[in-house]
């Protein structure tokens, strides 16, 4: 009885549908290149593992027993179905499949959205199926939740100390220092660095960046983890702050915020592109860090 299927009973299954299908042994020769002595060793072989006769021979011609004309018409099907699964198997080896969770930094300029999108746009033209997932958070809580799995990739200002986290440059974003219509330092055009100590600054402790500042707030009474609580701060006339100058701009256009000594308190921020160290990438997770160093070039 054939309680397993192994390669050799593929062989013998390919043989015997080549003998029905040439109408015989003898008409198989040409076609399977082999003896018709082979072709009926290799037959009986098949009957011998399946435990039942396939076929009638002799001087009254070739012709199939009823058990032969089912077991024909299983292994057309088996046969059929080996095809499709080669083809599936096939696509699967060149498509990019699974799931992509991707960390952004919030108030992002338009500009590195536009980036963002661009790479995204080049991952679809790929041969791919793969669902994606943007989340925005602060720097702190991307790090970790790349650290706990639950994000692939993650952009944003980060502290690079997490050993495990491999970063790589993507851009730049200039910060400068603002004062809100209002503020004591509003419209005057003759400042000098002693004018800023007396102010209350912004503290955000949510920024890894804070010690490369320049000017550094001798006092505070406001704090505030988001872009857009410090843009509150500093509206309100009451507080100088740091902000990204394209979050800043709309502001200063409407006369509302004026920038302090951009020469020389005005900053650069490193944005990176992280990813765990440890855990292999996926094929679609390489294909798209490709395409956002791409998009970011």
């Amino acid at each position: 009885m054939l309680s397993q299927l192994r390669d050799l009973d593929l062989q013998l299954l390919r043989l015997f549908v080549t003998v029905v299908e040439s109408g015989g042994f003898s008409a198989a020769q040409g076609e399977l290149g082999i003896g018709q002595s082979t072709i009926s060793t290799q037959m009986a072989k098949l009957e011998t593992r399946l435990g039942f006769r396939l076929c009638e021979r002799g001087k009254a011609g070739f012709r199939l027993t009823p058990k032969g004309e089912q077991v024909l018409a299983a292994t057309r099907k088996l046969f059929s179905a080996i095809e499709t699964f080669k083809g599936e198997a096939q696509g699967m080896a060149e498509k990019l499949l699974g799931e992509l969770h991707i960390g952004l930094s919030e108030a992002l300029a338009d500009e590195v959205l536009e980036r963002v999108a661009d790479a995204i746009r080049r991952f679809r033209q790929r041969n791919q199926a793969v669902q994606i997932e943007l989340l925005s958070a602060m720097p702190a809580e991307l790090e970790r939740r790349l650290l706990q799995g639950q994000l692939q990739l993650a952009i944003g200002y980060f502290s690079g100390a997490q050993t495990t986290l491999d970063y790589r440059p993507l851009f730049s974003e200039q910060q400068q220092l603002y004062c809100g219509r209002g503020h004591p330092l509003f419209g005057r055009t003759d400042l000098h660095a002693e004018d800023l100590d007396r102010c209350d600054g912004v503290l955000h402790p949510y920024r890894f960046i804070a010690a490369d500042e320049p000017w550094q707030a001798g006092a505070s009474s406001a704090r505030s983890e988001q872009v857009e609580g410090t843009l509150a701060f500093i509206i309100s006339g009451a507080h100088i702050g740091y902000l990204p100058e394209h979050i800043a701009a709309p502001w200063v256009a409407r006369g509302q915020l004026q920038v302090l000594l951009p020469a020389h308190q005005g900053f650069s921020v490193e944005f990176r592109l992280a990813q765990h160290r440890a855990r292999q990438p996926s094929e679609a997770q390489r294909a798209l860090v490709e395409d956002l160093l791409s998009a970011f070039a």
